[in-house]
């Protein structure tokens, strides 16, 4: 029985079509305040452990991307909770900034999640090493203000005036141990601890154990209390834990939108290791809105495919299942369009190997609109994008 749930049926009239194909959910076009949008999920981890949606009314557009890790129940809660917390934050405290609302908004619904961890820990302590990244965006005004935790990523397409062209522009941050400079962070942080962060297998974790050092959740790195029986033994550390090792902390930046920014893609990072920022702009640029976000989760998977036929120890392993080598095949010579039902028949192991969960949001941006702001009678949008399976 699953613990939480993010789904409930979109609420508006301008949510799109929900539709699906195998392991892929999509909503290929609906309307937000100020234009377009395009929504695509596909699931590779046995239970989906991502979640995304879209906010809209009378405040303007939110857009939520909550990549989970250890399990479903965090990015499920903050998808329930993370949202809500914020309307209610803006309603009672009119005279607090934006990024003063995102910020309280984080920090409750990091505070609701660790309280049901404390109160779950005796039937479901592991609970406490669930943990998402998050990553969202808010258009008020003619402002974006971006929030985020972990290794999802916003870009930006803008267009050229000079050239016509569209360019990519990353708007977000990201706190993953591979980067250089979040080494040195943490390093700064725990200056007696030569352990903070451990090269495993070619890749940074911190204590070894995870690569994201912001996120909500993992409170196993965050709380002595947690960190210890009866979690699994590899989430325990061997010394005693004196202050926090993850952050809750978002960074926040804010972006005046500008007549030339066209669109907005929102993605968690199982679309960017296999797409660079530049080649998604270009997809969204050089197609139609609809199908925009399940264009770049194809491209993905495309990608993916090429990747692991080309290297010849990730061959053989998928060999080993005729299915999967069916669809690889199927992927790289574009004998036939894919079918995404085919995914059902690798095995969960193969599949997580294959690539990781992927949620896409495109935003459309139409500037007219937003010179206008949201209307006074501005409809409701609610979308939650993931299904429970």
């Amino acid at each position: 029985m699953n613990r939480f749930t993010c789904w409930n049926p979109s609420v508006g009239p301008d949510a799109g079509t929900l539709c699906k194909d195998g392991l892929l959910w999509y909503r290929d076009i609906g309307k937000h305040a100020f234009g377009d949008f395009s929504m695509a999920v596909v699931q590779a981890n046995q239970v989906l452990e991502d979640q995304c949606q879209i906010e809209t009314g009378r405040f303007g557009t939110f857009v939520g991307i909550y990549d989970g890790h250890g399990g479903p129940d965090a990015a499920r809660y903050v998808c329930d909770y993370l949202f809500r917390n914020f309307q209610a934050i803006n309603a009672q405290s009119q005279e607090l900034s934006t990024e003063e609302t995102i910020q309280m908004a984080f920090l409750q619904t990091e505070e609701g999640f660790t309280a049901l961890v404390s109160q779950m820990w005796r039937n479901l302590p592991d609970l406490a090493t669930t943990g998402t990244c998050c990553l969202v965006g808010m258009i008020f005004q003619e402002n974006l203000f971006v929030a985020s935790l972990g290794d999802s990523r916003l870009v930006l397409g803008t267009r050229d005036g000079n050239n016509g062209r569209v360019n990519a522009i990353q708007l977000s941050t990201e706190h993953n141990a591979n980067i250089e400079a979040i080494r040195q962070e943490l390093a700064d942080l725990h200056p007696h601890d030569p352990d903070i962060v451990v090269d495993k297998n070619g890749a940074w974790r911190v204590k070894g154990i995870i690569q994201v050092t912001r996120s909500i959740g993992d409170v196993y790195l965050k709380d002595a209390q947690f960190n210890r029986a009866p979690i699994k033994q590899k989430f325990r550390l061997p010394e005693p834990m004196n202050m926090p090792i993850l952050s809750a902390n978002p960074t926040i930046l804010s972006h005046h939108l500008q007549p030339n920014d066209s669109f907005l893609i929102f993605a968690s990072d199982g679309l960017w290791e296999y797409l660079s920022n530049e080649r998604a702009v270009d997809i969204v640029h050089s197609n139609p809105h609809a199908g925009s976000a399940k264009r770049l989760v194809k491209a993905a998977l495309h990608e993916a495919a090429r990747r692991r036929e080309a290297q010849p120890h990730q061959r053989q392993n998928l060999n080993r299942k005729d299915s999967a080598k069916k669809l690889v095949k199927t992927v790289l010579q574009g004998k036939r369009k894919v079918q995404y039902e085919e995914l059902h028949k690798l095995g969960k192991e193969v599949r997580r190997e294959f690539h990781d969960d992927i949620s896409v949001i495109v935003l459309f941006l139409n500037h007219d609109r937003i010179l206008r702001g949201a209307a006074a009678n501005q409809a409701v949008l609610s979308v939650r994008s993931a299904l429970d399976h």
